[in-house]
């Protein structure tokens, strides 16, 4: 990165390069595979009907259910023969300006480890299981594929305009909490809801939140939460929709207009929103996973 553009100080294992690329895919055990199994059959016992048809179109083609924690080896070259995308091994969350690099050249960066029987429910960083069950099946998808792409070319035009937080809302209420309007039905594509089985009816079947048609200049001032339900969804038309709204935005003119700061409260409906469902909030006005509330 030029001089001048901040970087996050994340410490960088000793054994990993510039590119914090593992040299190899971690060799799991039989426990760990049994995790991935009962986390996969768990999901799937929830996501049909919930989940985008691309999604799961993406499970069948790479045959995610054939028992174990995937090879990237494999992942990778059926991916490549789909969409030219590739999964990488990562030992933890990445610089923001390395995951960028990545995602520009097609290669999808996953957390090299899985989470333990005590962290099956919940784990605060991406392991193995979030970052291939959630997100690669998508990456099937050519639109979607090609939106990944352009979001990692993306990234350097926000860091240099200091505008992360903003790209990374986008992030969040599109690739991780994106919803899709699908034969006038909303189903998920994004992976923090597509790999945990709370979300998925919450976030397609839930009163509580709102679910609002997407905006690119809208989202990229709207606060967000990492560690409960989201209290608003984004909904798009169709993935060619994504695409039309984001690689054909002007972001130099918009990072300049954008504030530092979030605009909007994550929980709010503002006068221009084109609004699917107005949610009670119910759940956060309760006090939300702290409290016990239900998810409802």
């Amino acid at each position: 990165m030029p001089e001048g553009v901040f970087t996050a100080p994340l410490k960088k294992p000793a054994h990993v390069g510039d590119d914090w690329l593992e040299p190899k895919q971690t060799e799991y055990s039989s426990e760990e595979d049994g995790i991935w199994n009962d986390l996969f059959s768990r999901q799937m016992e929830v996501l049909p009907g919930r989940a985008a048809s691309a999604f799961m179109h993406g499970l069948d083609k790479l045959d995610l259910g054939r028992g174990g924690v995937p090879d990237f080896g494999r992942l990778s070259e059926e991916l490549d023969r789909l969409t030219g995308w590739s999964v990488v091994p990562v030992p933890m969350l990445i610089p923001d300006h390395v995951f960028f690099w990545h995602l520009a050249n097609r290669r999808f960066p996953a957390g090299n480890f899985i989470r333990t029987r005590e962290t099956f429910d919940y784990i605060q960083e991406p392991d193995v299981f979030h970052d291939v069950f959630g997100h690669v099946p998508m990456l099937t998808d050519p639109v979607y594929a090609d939106y990944m792409q352009e979001y990692g070319k993306a990234g350097w035009k926000a860091m240099r305009y200091n505008r992360l937080k903003a790209l990374g809302a986008l992030y969040w209420y599109t690739v991780e909490f994106g919803l899709l309007l699908e034969q006038g039905e909303v189903r998920a594509y994004g992976a923090g809801i597509l790999s945990g089985p709370t979300e998925v009816v919450f976030a397609v079947e839930a009163k509580s939140p709102n679910r609002i048609m997407l905006s690119v200049d809208r989202v990229m001032r709207t606060d967000y939460v990492i560690s409960d339900l989201q209290p608003t969804y984004f909904v798009i038309e169709s993935f060619e929709d994504l695409y039309r709204q984001t690689v054909e935005r002007d972001f130099d003119r918009l990072y300049r207009n954008l504030p530092p700061a979030f605009t909007y409260a994550n929980s709010a409906v503002i006068d221009v929103d084109n609004v699917v469902h107005r949610g009670t909030q119910e759940y956060l006005l309760r006090g939300g996973r702290g409290s016990g509330a239900r998810p409802v």
